[in-house]
């Protein structure tokens, strides 16, 4: 793939002209005077939105991208923009894209004595296996039935972008992550823990059956203090601003919002 965008007309701020290239199914390249002034970038998510990013040095380059990445590619895409980044956000806008939908990005205090959740009690019957302790096949079992139930009622666009799903069936990716509820023989809840510099709570989920059990705090309580008893005094979470029970949750908790990202698409 290597098809290129030629734009006689369109200058940027130097006034030399600015050629548009498709360098690969999903790169674009705006070259001037033989230099990359931005680029432009797609990917398919798993649950199969096609989301897109653009780097640019200029406004004019942003909107060449842009029209040159929407002539190349089928509706409906996506992108991802910080609220507070009032620029990128009003770029994206110039090319057609609007508000799909807001995700709340929480700091979750760790400390048992700030968040309220101690000690970490699930409900009778239930008890929690810790990170690294469940076993890969049971594990595996949960995620498909938490990746039909969701598919089944809100769909994977409930669950924020940056929660990237996998389809039915896939290996879990790092069991070392994930801490589970168990009632008696089977799994039924599971929590993961990203461990970067700041560790990142991609995901709680409980069967629908056994919703609003408590299954879902006694896991974010286990998950928190394994994550203050190593020293770490936050961690960072995103919630769908329409998901009321988990925005409570948080905040329950002594949660504190940090920042907004806008879900954008363009259909």
């Amino acid at each position: 793939m290597n098809s290129s965008h030629h734009v006689p007309n369109e200058r940027d701020t130097t006034h030399r002209a600015l050629t548009l290239t498709r360098v690969s199914d999903t790169e674009w390249h705006a070259v001037q005077a033989d230099q990359v002034v931005g680029r432009g970038d797609a990917s398919r998510r798993p649950d199969g939105r096609l989301f897109v990013s653009i780097d640019a040095w200029h406004d004019t380059v942003f909107d060449r991208i842009a029209h040159a990445m929407l002539a190349d590619l089928p509706a409906p895409l996506h992108t991802l923009v910080d609220e507070s980044d009032h620029a990128t956000a009003s770029a994206w806008q110039r090319a057609g894209f609007t508000t799909a939908r807001r995700d709340q990005g929480y700091l979750v205090p760790t400390d048992p004595q700030v968040t309220g959740l101690l000690p970490a009690r699930p409900p009778a019957g239930v008890t929690i296996v810790p990170a690294a302790q469940a076993e890969q096949g049971p594990l595996r079992a949960l995620e498909r039935v938490i990746h039909d139930e969701v598919e089944a009622c809100a769909g994977w666009q409930s669950i924020p972008a940056q929660v990237l799903p996998r389809p039915a069936g896939t290996l879990v990716v790092d069991p070392a992550q994930y801490a589970v509820a168990r009632q008696h023989d089977r799994y039924v809840g599971l929590i993961r823990v990203s461990p970067p510099r700041r560790p990142r709570i991609g995901l709680i989920a409980v069967r629908a059956e056994l919703h609003r059990h408590g299954i879902a705090r006694a896991l974010l309580a286990h998950a928190l203090e394994a994550l203050h008893r190593d020293g770490t005094t936050a961690a960072w979470a995103e919630v769908a601003e329409s998901n009321t029970a988990a925005t409570a949750l948080l905040e329950g908790i002594g949660a504190r919002h940090a920042d907004s990202t806008l879900e954008l698409v363009r259909r």
